[in-house]
Parts: structure tokens; sequence; C-alpha cells
């Protein structure tokens, strides 16, 4: 009977130990990092991971030293449902805990893009799919977001024009929703501002056609200081109901677009066709910069009717028919005979 009590007592006391060990086993392996060096490394976690795959996950990658461990860290703290999906910026110095924390608080790695002025939406579109940021057109699809344009009070069927070109920070997996959001709340903060629309019905345009006509500004021009002269030319042919006869306004109106632009483009039935239809176009067919924001709402006070491109990134500036027609001579059709 001694010997059976000690038994018990024996066993008691390894159990105890054994449990002890696994405790103390576990607390080791949820508060110690997995190594010592901090270089970076990107994990991806994707949508619809268990917390047994994402465990695992990093285990394969050395980031922790025990898959079990971590996933009973996750209900410890109550976070297995909380982890987020994206790219995390890990390393095997920090512990358990700190990774944990890290996935779960959203702070995924972002992306830098900047969307140049002058793009459109199907621009935009194919650059945020060459970052992996969207996927599958959706950007397109949201920047014809019914809601989106009544949110914004925008008369048009698309949002083009109205995205903002900048710098922005997205993660691999923000909704195009999202994306669409921030490049229009971007656009109401920098552009749509009381002074700007006072200005607008001041020269009676709606902001509308502001936008309009800064985005043919934008794609007539990549030097900043003639955004001014181009405005005139337009502002001044409007003034005399003249067509504005735009190559970028016939350009975005031909679907797939290879580059050349054709005489027989020129006679296309659209409304942006401008060399056949008067006054602007529906709407913008572009991203304006803020620049040009400001060159359509600022024209230079000139009597220009017409320019063209000297071939050298700059235009010259015509009064009248004759002259302009000098000015082609010399920079388009004797270059072009040239080559």
């Amino acid at each position: 009977m001694r010997y059976f009590k000690i038994a018990i007592v024996g066993g008691f006391v390894a159990g105890i130990s054994l449990l002890f060990y696994i405790v103390g086993l576990l607390y080791h392996q949820t508060t110690t990092p997995a190594g010592t060096t901090k270089q970076s490394t990107i994990i991806e976690i994707p949508a619809g991971a268990s917390l047994t795959r994402i465990s695992h996950i990093l285990s394969e990658r050395k980031l922790i030293q025990s898959p079990s461990a971590f996933r009973l860290l996750a209900y410890i703290k109550n976070q297995q449902t909380q982890i987020q999906v994206g790219e995390f910026d890990l390393n095997p110095a920090m512990t358990p805990g700190e990774i944990l924390e890290r996935i779960t608080s959203g702070k995924a790695v972002l992306h830098s893009i900047t969307i140049p002025e002058g793009y459109r939406i199907l621009e935009i579109n194919q650059l945020l799919e060459s970052k992996g940021i969207t996927k599958n057109n959706e950007f397109i699809l949201q920047a014809s977001n019914p809601d989106l344009l009544r949110q914004f009070n925008i008369p048009s069927d698309s949002l083009e024009g109205y995205l903002f070109p900048d710098t922005y920070h997205f993660n691999r997996n923000t909704n195009a929703q999202a994306i669409v959001e921030t490049m229009l709340n971007t656009f109401k903060e920098k552009v749509l501002k009381k002074e700007f629309v006072k200005q607008a019905q001041e020269i009676d345009f709606s902001f509308h056609e502001i936008v309009t006509l800064a985005s043919i500004i934008e794609k007539e021009t990549g030097a900043a200081e003639e955004r001014k002269m181009i405005s005139s030319v337009f502002h001044n042919r409007l003034e005399k109901n003249m067509l504005l006869q735009t190559d970028p306004t016939v350009i975005y109106a031909i679907k797939n677009f290879d580059g050349n632009l054709r005489k027989k483009d020129l006679s296309i039935d659209s409304p942006y066709n401008t060399y056949k239809y008067s006054g602007l176009p529906p709407g913008p067919i572009a991203s304006p910069g803020l620049e040009a924001i400001i060159a359509a709402l600022n024209p230079d006070d000139t009597e220009n009717l017409y320019f063209v491109s000297k071939q050298d990134g700059h235009h010259k500036f015509s009064k009248n028919l004759a002259d302009h027609n000098r000015a082609v001579q010399k920079y388009q059709l004797r270059r072009s005979a040239s080559r």
C-alpha cells in the first residue's frame, strides 16, 4: 500500500512536472522570436486563409517556432478571426505577439503608385493591374459606378477626368471602389474648391465644362508654360463659335486607337469629334492636373485661334488661318517630307 501511494504521488509529481514543462515550452514559443535577424520578410496572407494555414505560412518562412503555439496565442488574445488579408513586412526578430499584432492591425505593405497627368481611365486601370493592385478590370467598373457619380454630383456616365492624378499608396488588397473614392476625394480636396467653382461661374462655364477643357489642354501640351496659351486658343474659338478641331478628342472617340490618327478619323460620328461637332465634348477625355485646371480658368489674353506642334514639345501660335497654314508648312509638312 505504501508503495502504491508513493507511485501515485510520483505519478502526480511527474504529471505536474510535464504540465509545467508544456506550459513553459508554450510560453517560450509564444514569447520568444524565431531568430535574431531583422531582415525584412514580406509574406502575403491570402483571402479566406484559415488560422492553421496562416500559422504554417509563418512557420515555413521561419518567422515563428511553433504553428500550434501561435494558434494558441491567437485564441488566448481572442484575435483568431481578426487577421487581415494582404502583404505584411515581418522579420524573425519579432516575437509571435508582435507578429500577431502586425497582421491583425491592418498595417499591410503599401505600394506607391503615381498616376500621371493626362491618363485616361483605361490607362489608370492598366497601371493598377500591372502593379498587382487591382485585377479583372474592377477599376473600370467602379469608374462608372452610378452611386459614386451621384455622390459626387458628376453630370456624366463615367468618372473620366475626376480621378485626380497624383502619387497614392495602396496595398495589394485595396478594393477598386476604395481606390476610386480615394482619387475622387483627392480631386475634391485639390480641385473642387469654392474659388475655382466661383471663377468658372464668372466666365460662364460649368465646372464640368472647365474639367473637360482642362483635360483637352492637358493632352495638347506637356509644356507648363504653354497651358494658358493653349487655353486662350480654345476660349477664343468657343467665343467665336468655331470648331475646336483638337485631335485628342477624336483619339478619345476611337476604340483601340493604334497611335496613328488618319484623315478619315476626323469625320467619325462621335460627340467627341470636335472637327464635326461644335463646342466642348460631352465630358473630359483624361485626368487633368491642377495646373491644367488653373489654365482652363485663366487663359492668357490673346487673339490666337490656331496652334501647331513645332515637333519639339512646343507650339507655334497664330491669329489667322494664313499664318497658321504657313506654320503648318514650316513645322509639319516640310519636316515630314524630309524624313
